[in-house]
């Protein structure tokens, strides 16, 4: 067995039967390249490596071989790999690392090398191409490989990154890079749809170093915000504290307590918000400067803090709550978030069992205006029954 076989589709099996040509070119930043096959392999892909001379400056292609599973094409013959490759089993052609004389190279036709060449019947037979730029800052800001760029968008290619980094213009990362083939590869279904999803916990502070919260780690909103983005849709990530890694390709915005985040609802510009967020019902009535002594015992008073899923309501005409109770029966847990979803003018309502929090698989019912729908499984299939909810939104 080869050890691109032992992984394979050890992450998931998003893309399963999928064919990624990865284009890389001469840059530093193929050295990124091992990583991201290895994972796109991990997700169920076939990864096939083509390299320019330059990227054989950086990579071998023994180690790609060894990455992959698949032999590289290192030159073109008289089997025409672009023709046979990318016109029959390609589903995307990823160019990771790109620079900006291969970037150059495309947008004007020249075909000199087995990247370009393959790029050239990509864009010939309208396959997916994705493209993420690696180069010096000033190079990436030349006027030159500016134009060249928005001429490659105009005809539909996507570009990932660049992440700016001091004078770098540094690849994006190998989860940014994953997550746009997912979108690549994804029904386009929540397009043109601007989401905002809200999640983590509150923390309301006793002192400078105490809070009170509720536990949450973040992760529904992670992945409730991240399948959006594959299925198409401009998303806003809005997090309190939370114990998941946030990707770094989101657009995110932190707050802390419910106070921070009610200051925040007035800058809402969404059409969809989704709120899988813990928040506080309670605040401390006061908060003391500094750190009480653990040599006193103190009084906590408490106080409520106004509901914030009205307040949403008030701003967004769609928004879907979260409603999380605990040792009620099904009929009770339906009956006590649908008054919720009435009370606040909600969309819809997902209504949980408190025992799912911070778990990877887990149940709820999503409940609208139409019925309910029971949902169990990996999270991942919770939030695209929610989106699926979204999609039907004209």
């Amino acid at each position: 067995m080869h050890p691109a076989e032992e992984i394979y589709c050890e992450s998931s099996s998003k893309l399963k039967g999928r064919t990624i040509v990865m284009g890389i070119t001469g840059s530093v930043a193929a050295v990124e390249c091992f990583g991201a096959i290895r994972e796109l392999i991990r997700h169920g892909a076939k990864v096939i490596p083509v390299l320019t001379e330059s990227a054989r400056d950086f990579v071998t292609p023994l180690s790609m071989e060894y990455a992959s599973g698949n032999i590289p094409v290192t030159e073109l013959t008289g089997a025409t790999e672009h023709v046979s490759i990318i016109g029959s089993d390609a589903d995307v052609l990823l160019i990771y690392p790109a620079t900006a004389n291969t970037i150059s190279k495309i947008a004007n036709g020249i075909d000199d090398t087995p990247v370009t060449s393959m790029a050239t019947v990509a864009l010939g037979s309208g396959l997916p191409i994705a493209i993420a730029p690696a180069m010096h800052d000033a190079m990436f800001k030349n006027p030159a490989v500016q134009k060249n760029i928005e001429l490659l968008r105009s005809w539909g290619v996507t570009f990932i990154g660049p992440k700016k980094v001091g004078p770098r213009a540094k690849v994006a990362s190998k989860e940014e890079v994953i997550a746009s083939v997912f979108r690549l590869l994804s029904k386009d279904d929540l397009a043109g749809k601007r989401i905002l999803v809200i999640g983590g916990r509150s923390e309301e502070p006793i002192d400078s170093m105490r809070i009170i919260t509720n536990r949450s780690t973040g992760l529904m909103a992670v992945r409730i915000a991240d399948r959006a983005m594959e299925r198409g849709a401009d998303v806003e990530l809005w997090m309190g504290g939370c114990s998941v890694p946030i990707p770094d390709y989101m657009n995110v915005r932190r707050f802390d307590s419910v106070s921070d985040l009610i200051s925040m609802i007035d800058s809402i510009d969404r059409d969809i918000v989704i709120v899988p967020a813990a928040l506080s019902d309670f605040t401390p009535a006061e908060r003391r400067s500094g750190k009480i002594s653990s040599k006193e015992g103190f009084d906590l008073e408490l106080e409520p803090v106004p509901k914030v899923l009205p307040l949403l309501s008030k701003r967004c005409k769609y928004v879907i709550g979260f409603k999380a109770e605990s040792g009620l029966s099904e009929d009770e847990l339906v009956k006590k978030a649908k008054s919720r979803m009435d009370e606040y003018g909600l969309y819809a309502i997902v209504a949980n069992d408190i025992d799912s929090a911070g778990k990877t698989s887990s149940s709820a019912i999503i409940i609208t205006s139409d019925g309910n729908s029971n949902i169990t499984g990996p999270k991942d299939n919770i939030a695209d029954s929610i989106l699926d909810q979204c999609s039907r939104i004209a």
